[in-house]
């Protein structure tokens, strides 16, 4: 079944939002007193900020809540701009949206942030809808609940596949009965991915593309 509906990840996905997540993530622990080095903390690209804070420093959830509020601090004024589409990924979406294929964008970063960055680097025209998560995390920044949330709003949803780099987006997307795509690309290797039950992966923005004119 060639899928007529493609829900996309943003960070690690579309662009490469490396430099801007860890340096606002570094940002927020100094507040904390906590020295780190920015190129170590790639693994928080991808998971609620949330959970980052409270799984790798400890942090109760009350202190997590604040963590973010300063995170966001740096990533209102410089972080979100510290970003880059991924080679290729123009092409990618225009090839696709001249076909007919209907975009939605699925990404668990809060909506203002998502709407800026989409605007910025010209990629919003490509997508008919734009799922993001609450600024207030009232949702737990759950991706199952993005995926659901942009099914709703997608004119074939039976017909949809998920695409991303972490196993929040495989396992989100098979939650919601879809099929999904690791792409090897971003930040989750292909054992996370595998071991998150991805039913296709691919190693570049080229072979995403030739896998969503394959049957999946």
């Amino acid at each position: 079944m060639i899928r007529h509906t493609i829900l996309f990840d943003l960070d690690g996905t579309l662009t490469d939002p490396k430099e801007g997540i860890t340096a606002a993530f570094a940002y927020a622990l100094r507040r904390f007193g906590i020295e780190a080095d920015p190129d170590s903390l790639t693994s928080v690209i991808g998971p609620p900020l949330k959970d980052s804070f409270m799984d790798l420093y400890g942090f109760s959830e009350e202190r997590a809540i604040e963590a973010i509020r300063e995170y966001r601090v740096y990533f209102s004024q410089r972080g979100w701009a510290e970003n880059i589409p991924y080679p290729g990924i123009d092409a990618l979406l225009a090839a696709l949206k001249r076909e007919g294929r209907e975009l939605i964008l699925a990404t668990s970063k809060p909506e203002l942030f998502t709407r800026r960055i989409m605007d910025h680097f010209g990629l919003s025209p490509y997508f008919a809808h734009i799922c993001a998560a609450p600024m207030d995390e009232s949702d737990g920044g759950k991706k199952e609940n993005v995926i659901a949330a942009a099914l709703r709003l997608a004119s074939d949803p039976a017909g949809a596949v998920m695409v991303g780099d972490r196993s929040y987006d495989i396992i989100g997307a098979h939650k919601n009965a879809i099929p999904a795509i690791g792409v090897l690309y971003g930040y989750g290797s292909r054992e996370e991915l595998e071991k998150a039950g991805a039913d296709r992966t691919a190693d570049s923005v080229a072979s995403l593309g030739e896998l969503l004119h394959d049957t999946i």
